[in-house]
C-alpha cells in the first residue's frame, strides 16, 4: 500500500466529509492500477457528494479502461447532466469528448 494511500484511507476513516479527499483516494487506487477498486470508489463518491463534478469523468474513464463501454456511457451521460446543472462549461467541454471516444 502507498503511503499517499494510506494516508487518505486514515482521513476517511476519521470520517472526513471533504469530496476532495474521497475523489483522492479513488484516484490513487487508479494511479495503482486497481481499476475495480477505483470505480468502487468513486462510485462511493457519487453517493456520498453528487454534485462534485470531476468524479464523473474519472470514473468514466476508469470503466473505458475495464472496457465497460455501457458503464462509461453511463458515468458520463449522468456527468454532463451535474456539469450543465452547475454551468461548469470545462468540465462539460471533457465529459462530451469523453463521451465522443465511444462512438
Amino acid at each position: 500500500m502507498s503511503k499517499r494511500l494510506q494516508m487518505l484511507e486514515q482521513m476517511l476513516d476519521k470520517g472526513s466529509q471533504d469530496p476532495f479527499h474521497h475523489y483522492a483516494h479513488a484516484m490513487e487506487l487508479r494511479s495503482l492500477g486497481r481499476l475495480p477498486d477505483a470505480l468502487t470508489a468513486f462510485a462511493r463518491v457519487k453517493q456520498t457528494f453528487p454534485d462534485y463534478v470531476p468524479t464523473y469523468l474519472m470514473a468514466g474513464q476508469v470503466a473505458i479502461e475495464l472496457e465497460d463501454e455501457a458503464g462509461a456511457r453511463a458515468w458520463l451521460t449522468e456527468g454532463i447532466a451535474k456539469a450543465e446543472a452547475r454551468g461548469d462549461d470545462h468540465a462539460l467541454s471533457e465529459l462530451n469528448s469523453a463521451l465522443k471516444t465511444l462512438g
